[in-house]
């Protein structure tokens, strides 16, 4: 009486009373009474709920079987069918959960046991028994997979919560339905004021440009005058040897600015440089003691 099966008899018996009658027989046609063949626990609940009464089947042979092991039980999905056209009909979840002795949350898992299952794998799962965390689990699957994954736990006879999860956890990725592609980095910080900084610096560099421009042709003729008046200095020789004894580092950063060329006159310089360079290595692979006039 203690055990869960029997809370459920008393809870369902209270709620929407006997539905399957007692067996029972008479050995002896003269004796008053019954001989009990099935329903032990319905007749403790019974008198639990103090009925005095209850329906019965009376058997006329006394065979060694109860009547409990004639009835075909209720799969899972014929199970959430029922309770699906039950509440279609009117009676509330409360009292279902009463007459089956569970609690409202067991309720709505049944009633909604095939929400995101493919008819396939109804179709498989329809004559046998199962949990709720059964489907819960071929939920994250796609179609194709919940349908190889019932198959394979039928194949073993082990349709249980656990063959499923490691099923769904050897399942690829991309046959997952929680499965999230990873999104491409999003660049730090609003776009829109990105652009307009960008836009900002440009307009800064732009206006340094014009400056620059407007001002390359005086600023270069002040250069040019510096570095020629720079250069009469130094050719006098009191003047160099004069600053060579007391500031001969500012020597140094004179004879820098003196030797500095302009951009033409580098070119130039280069090209002669280049020229005089070939001549010299067509004089060397002239061969030693060779005679111009050889032919």
């Amino acid at each position: 009486m203690t055990t869960r099966k029997f809370k459920q008899i008393v809870s369902s018996i209270r709620e929407i009373g006997l539905i399957e009658p007692l067996s029972v027989i008479k050995p002896d046609p003269d004796a008053p009474g019954f001989l009990l063949l099935d329903g032990n626990l319905r007749v403790l609940a019974l008198k639990e709920l103090g009925q005095d009464t209850a329906p019965c089947l009376i058997a006329k042979d006394f065979e060694t079987y109860t009547y409990n092991h004639r009835i075909n039980r209720l799969s899972t999905v014929q199970e959430h069918y029922m309770l699906r056209r039950a509440i279609d009909k009117g009676v509330s979840k409360e009292r279902l959960a009463r007459a089956f002795n569970v609690n409202l949350s067991t309720i709505n898992s049944r009633i909604n046991l095939l929400h995101g299952i493919c008819p396939k794998a109804v179709e498989l799962l329809q004559d046998h028994q199962f949990t709720p965390d059964v489907t819960r689990h071929l939920r994250k699957m796609k179609a194709a997979r919940q349908i190889e994954a019932v198959e394979l736990m039928i194949a073993a006879n082990t349709i249980t919560a656990a063959h499923a999860d490691a099923l769904l956890k050897a399942t690829p990725p991309e046959q997952r339905t929680d499965y999230k592609p990873p999104q491409p980095e999003k660049p730090k910080g609003d776009p829109l004021e990105q652009i307009v900084k960008l836009e900002r610096e440009m307009s800064q560099v732009q206006e340094k440009y014009k400056h620059a421009e407007e001002n390359y042709g005086s600023e270069l003729l002040n250069l040019v005058v510096a570095k020629g008046y720079l250069k009469k200095l130094m050719e006098n020789e009191a003047v160099r040897s004069y600053v060579a004894r007391h500031a001969s580092e500012i020597l140094e950063q004179f004879e820098l600015v003196l030797n500095t060329v302009s951009m033409e006159e580098a070119v130039e310089q280069a090209e002669r440089e280049e020229g005089s360079n070939e001549v010299w290595s067509a004089e060397q692979t002239l061969p030693d003691g060779s005679d111009n006039d050889a032919p």
